[in-house]
């Protein structure tokens, strides 16, 4: 992600990584702020709440396809993340992966781990159905909000 930010983006990645230095200064356990149309919640722990959004991405308009594929894409839920951190697929360097492309997940299993100022926060799926795509590579930054993983719920 670029660094730059919008002007009306007040949750950007310095005011995240402030608001957690702060958790960790006055050992907070939760934060949750709002301001204009943009709200940012951070706990500590693992519990991390995760809101998976639908998305109905199309299919570039000149781009042959069979008539399944653009419906299939529209039923896929993102799991994004809900801060600014490092990116883990599994709980250690030698420890086996989450979840794998193909696997079949209940909305409890963890998809990740993702660490912001040394708290390592676990992030749930939120939803029943099977890995099509991990799309962040193990050890590299996330922003908030970027997808995660893509879960096709009808599988």
């Amino acid at each position: 992600m670029s660094a730059a930010h919008k002007p009306d983006d007040f949750f950007n990645a310095k005011q995240i990584r402030r608001l957690i230095a702060l958790m960790e200064k006055h050992d907070l356990s939760e934060i949750d702020l709002k301001h204009a149309d943009q709200r940012v919640r951070i706990k500590r722990g693992g519990e991390v709440v995760v809101a998976p959004a639908r998305t109905a991405a199309a299919a570039p308009a000149g781009a042959p396809a069979a008539p399944a594929a653009p419906a299939a894409e529209t039923k896929l839920v993102e799991i994004k993340s809900p801060m600014v951190g490092t990116f883990y697929r599994a709980s250690g360097p030698d420890a086996a992966p989450f979840i794998k492309v193909g696997d079949r997940i209940g909305p409890d299993k963890t998809v990740c781990i993702i660490e912001a100022m040394k708290v390592f926060n676990e992030i749930p799926s939120g939803v029943s159905g099977q890995v099509v795509a991990i799309l962040v590579e193990n050890g590299h930054p996330v922003e908030f909000g970027q997808v995660l993983v893509k879960i096709d719920p009808e599988k």
